[in-house]
């Protein structure tokens, strides 16, 4: 088990090795490597979980070597990275799958550019060195922008550019950040910054370097409009991952640095951060209520659903991060499911504006149930996913500050406008239209996409515990150390007054 981080990570690179080698028309063996590599990936990271400790608040399955210099490779999973990697390799063959029969143009570089992806991905979270975090940090938008401009929609090349542009730019601060924490610490080691007091003038302009990247990725209003043009153009795959893992790199980074790197400039900037979420929580959802194109809506509905994640982590209680970890996690699914069931229609209608759909329950009962069950997570329903994590977190910020709480819950309600809005106008209604008269309902292989994730949004509804219970350790250790900073600044702040 010495290696098994790095198996996990680079497995999806000798699948896209092999595919690499394949003829430029061999097609079905592209997709067939394509899906066995990530299957073979998933099998191979339950062991992590599997042989996970739940009572070491500390870094486990650790590798280091010497690569360049004071550089080193280092790779480790706690309680708080380690469920996204099995998010990441639980989504990946979901979205090979849904990219059977969809993509036609460039399957071999499409097969490639996916796997390459899920290395970078998989390397975020299991990153223990700032150079390597922020390589693979990085590196990810290269597959992503492929995919998008290659193979998205009418508008793709302006949409990738502006995916590209508007994370690029904020990870540039994000740099210089790390480069004068290495000149400060003398180290690009996590765990030994993670013990390194940075005095707190410093830790201001540190945290809002990383801020600048971290909220892009988010992405945090105001910076969050090059979401809904990226997802409305990605094809249904790059969406999916998009929504389920890139997205959460931006919380992944907030609980890995800016909390327990900068706790005083964290706790000093809270506000700041609350007023984001809750512009967020509200703006974008009443945005979402207007929309005319199923994916922007959901898109929209996304950057609402971030805002519960920022405001939880920034309560910097046991409560709100371990509701914020609860929240992207189960977003990981609903929203990648939400984004399936857009492809399911678009594959046969090849249209996303909500007026061309009504009545379909009548040809699609089996689509209609699926689609309900995550509409109803999205809401926040008690018995899905969607509510653990948001009621963590409004309980949390009801402990922070009432009017946090007070003005995040209607978000809640504005969510149920708009997801039942949807669903009523989607699946609802006489079935007029002479194009949806013809529609087939779910195939073997789009059963075989959503029903694990159907499963799994009630499952963790009815028993989140698995998860609470990984993330328990890492996170109270976190709280401590934060409180642990925190208090003699506070202390000090009053006797200086």
């Amino acid at each position: 088990m010495s290696n098994i981080l790095s198996v996990v990570t680079f497995l999806p690179l000798v699948g896209a090795l092999l595919i690499a080698g394949l003829n430029s028309d061999a097609k079905i063996n592209a997709r067939w490597i394509a899906l066995w590599t990530t299957i073979i990936t998933f099998f191979v990271s339950l062991l992590i979980w599997w042989n996970f400790d739940k009572t070491n608040a500390g870094f486990q399955f650790v590798e280091e070597y010497n690569w360049l210099g004071t550089l080193k490779y280092k790779m480790g999973v706690d309680g708080i990275s380690m469920l996204f990697i099995i998010l990441t390799t639980f989504l990946m063959p979901l979205c090979i799958l849904a990219s059977w029969e969809s993509i036609e143009d460039r399957v071999k570089e499409y097969m490639i550019a996916f796997l390459v992806l899920e290395t970078l991905m998989l390397g975020v979270f299991c990153a223990l060195d700032l150079v390597l975090f922020y390589l693979f940090f990085e590196g990810g938008l290269i597959p992503m922008f492929l995919i998008i401009g290659v193979w998205g929609g009418k508008r793709r090349v302006y949409a990738s550019f502006k995916f590209f542009l508007y994370t690029l730019l904020g990870s540039v601060l994000m740099l210089l950040a790390m480069m004068a924490m290495y000149w400060h610490a003398g180290t690009t080691d996590i765990p030994t910054l993670l013990t390194t007091k940075f005095p707190p003038d410093m830790q201001w302009w540190l945290w809002l370097a990383f801020f600048a990247s971290f909220a892009v990725k988010m992405p945090m209003w105001p910076v969050h409009t090059w979401l809904p043009d990226a997802h409305v153009e990605a094809p249904t795959a790059g969406s999916v991952i998009l929504a389920g893992i890139l997205l959460k790199m931006g919380g992944y980074g907030f609980l890995r640095f800016s909390l327990p790197m900068f706790p005083i400039a964290s706790e000093q900037l809270a506000p700041l951060v609350f007023t984001l979420s809750i512009v967020a929580i509200i703006y974008t959802s009443l945005v979402a209520l207007v929309q005319e194109d199923i994916k922007k809506l959901i898109a929209y509905s996304s950057v609402a659903h971030m805002g519960f994640v920022t405001m939880g982590i920034f309560t910097a209680s046991q409560q709100g991060i371990d509701g914020a970890i609860f929240q992207m996690l189960s977003h990981g699914i609903v929203s990648a499911a939400l984004f399936l069931c857009v492809g399911v229609v678009y594959d046969r209608l090849h249209t996303r504006e909500i007026s061309a759909y009504g009545g379909i329950v009548e040809r699609m009962p089996m689509y209609a149930v699926a689609f309900m069950v995550f509409t109803m997570a999205n809401v926040g329903l008690p018995g899905t996913s969607g509510f653990v994590g948001e009621f963590l977190t409004l309980l949390s910020a009801f402990g922070a500050n009432t009017w946090v709480a007070i003005l995040a819950t209607t978000g809640v309600i504005l969510s149920a406008a708009y997801a039942l809005y949807l669903y009523r106008r989607v699946i609802f209604g006489p079935l007029t239209k002479p194009s949806l008269k013809s529609l087939l309902d779910l195939s073997p292989r789009e059963i075989a996409i959503l029903a694990p994730l159907v499963i799994l949004t009630i499952f963790y509804g009815v028993y989140p515990a698995p998860v609470l219970d990984v993330t328990a350790v890492s996170v109270r250790n976190l709280v401590q150390n934060y409180e642990a900073a925190v208090k003699p600044a506070a202390a000090l702040l009053e006797t200086a007054r």
